[in-house]
């Protein structure tokens, strides 16, 4: 056997022993998960309950996120449950009136009226925006994006999508003597009407009229 090659037999116990680091991740902690659900205010704690699940588990906060505030606003009109899609870092509970905690790192949306645990379209969807006076909504996923405006056919288009900084990123459709373009930034944006809030704020601009409202990621999405 050459030198070389006894060396590299040599060393391979040493590589064997060593684990691959990933730039980024915290072996101690565990992963971010994405949860849609009902939530509840019991005992003077959120409590969510998953979609599809009977477990429950308590919200925590680091301040990061003001979820609390804002579930608050909206179980003043009335008892729950609100429905919520957030992320956060799961752990084992530490009461006996939950199956464990949810470290809450990012509110997608909170609302107590919609489909919630029963959309269907939810999965496929990359961004949800809609807004108020006049009504219209917009539901985006790979395949394109459909227009709704009360009194009007649907419009199906496809999208271009740009990047721009700050976290900020639009989509626009020049198709069929149309011009498109809705601008989406990361902004927390509450719809006046209903007091759904969501993680952003979106404006529309559809041959030369401005739209304002709000958006979230569907599941299709998560940043």
């Amino acid at each position: 056997m050459s030198p070389a090659r006894a060396l590299i037999f040599a060393l391979l116990p040493l590589f064997a022993g060593c684990q691959v680091f990933v730039p980024g991740e915290n072996a101690g902690e565990p992963p971010r998960q994405r949860l849609q659900g009902e939530l509840n205010l019991l005992n003077g704690q959120l409590q969510l309950r998953p979609c599809g699940e009977q477990r429950q588990f308590r919200l925590l906060n680091d301040g990061s996120s003001e979820i609390v505030r804002e579930a608050g606003e909206l179980l003043k009109d009335g008892p729950g449950p609100l429905f919520v899609d957030l992320s956060g870092h799961l752990s084992a509970g530490k009461t006996a009136d939950n199956d464990g905690e949810l470290q809450v790192s990012e509110v997608y949306r909170i609302q107590r009226e919609g489909l919630g645990c029963d959309d269907p379209a939810f999965k496929r969807l990359v961004l949800r925006a809609s807004g108020n006076e006049p009504d219209w909504s917009m539901n985006i996923t790979s395949q394109g994006l459909v227009l709704y405006r009360p009194g009007q056919e649907p419009l199906a288009l496809p999208y271009l999508e740009e990047q721009l900084p700050d976290g900020r990123f639009a989509i626009s459709s020049e198709a069929n003597g149309q011009r498109l373009d809705l601008w989406v930034a990361p902004q927390r944006c509450s719809n006046s009407m209903s007091g759904a809030v969501q993680h952003l704020s979106a404006e529309l601009r559809l041959d030369g009229q401005v739209l304002r409202g709000c958006a979230a990621f569907g599941g299709a999405r998560n940043r």
